[in-house]
């Protein structure tokens, strides 16, 4: 018997926020997304591992990628321009 396991991460998108890049200074729009990974057996996703939050830089040259926690993205959702 044969047992297939594994975890997934998905990525999705929850906005672009105001901001400035820690890593090249470009103020501007930073793209928040929430990364979260799934344990999955026989290719259906069970439950959720871990969920992160990040932010991109949007500048072409840059494209850093900046972890930050759930509360401090839950305060630049509500505070950016809908």
């Amino acid at each position: 018997m044969f047992l297939i396991f594994g975890l997934r991460t998905r990525s999705e998108r929850l906005g672009v926020v105001p901001g400035a890049c820690r890593v090249c200074d470009h103020s501007g729009g930073m793209l928040l997304v929430r990364e979260t990974t799934r344990f999955s057996l026989f290719f259906v996703p069970l439950f959720r591992v871990r969920t992160k939050h990040a932010l991109y830089c949007t500048n072409p040259l840059c494209g850093a990628r900046t972890e930050i926690g759930a509360g401090e993205a839950r305060r630049l959702l509500a505070a950016a321009p809908h």
